[in-house]
């Protein structure tokens, strides 16, 4: 005895795991908190690599501000693989990140912190990596320490970046914060 099966239920049934697969991706994405600021702004990109069909290499500087401390911003820049995976959205991009925080007007913290409190996380492949940004306050000498690296589920990264913002008067009678009065 022999079965038939319809070329339309064969089409059908290959397709329904990709189709699986790519809506149970997006749930993920959608459903996840990728943040803890609001989302950076993109300042530009620059291609590095070029490719015939798909989409450059590119490297893009974004800038955010610190969602619990006013007066300070970060800019840093992160590699965006291209290609048909970068496109998509299933690339693993690298880890090597740049960062650069300042002081941009009176700095004011808004409430109580904790040393490597988030300030920005974003994914960097479809499941495993992320790239953090996290504060600190170095109270010897009053600044606030901003650092930057990527970790991933199974091994981390070495790589990181690292960047210092010295409390500062903004003006005349402005009242110096003192960071170590505002972390645990």
């Amino acid at each position: 005895m022999t079965f038939a099966i319809p070329l339309r239920a064969t089409r059908t049934t290959a397709r329904a795991p990709i189709l699986m697969l790519l809506a149970t991706a997006l749930a993920v994405l959608a459903a996840s908190p990728a943040l803890a600021a609001d989302e950076p702004d993109l300042i530009f990109r620059k291609s590095t690599v070029f490719k015939w069909i798909s989409p450059n290499d590119k490297l893009a500087t974004y800038g955010l501000d610190d969602p619990e401390v006013e007066g300070v911003a970060c800019h840093f820049t992160v590699p965006e693989k291209g290609g048909f995976k970068g496109w998509l959205g299933l690339a693993e991009e690298v880890s090597d990140i740049s960062l650069s925080c300042r002081q941009i007007g009176p700095i004011r913290i808004k409430g109580k912190l904790s040393q490597g409190e988030d300030v920005f996380r974003q994914r960097r492949s479809l499941f495993f990596k992320k790239m953090q940004i996290v504060r600190g306050c170095d109270a010897k000498r009053n600044v606030l320490v901003y650092m930057v690296y990527s970790d991933r589920l199974i091994e981390g990264s070495p790589n990181n970046s690292t960047s210092s913002v010295p409390i500062m008067p903004w003006g005349a009678g402005d009242q110096i914060e003192k960071c170590a009065d505002h972390f645990e």
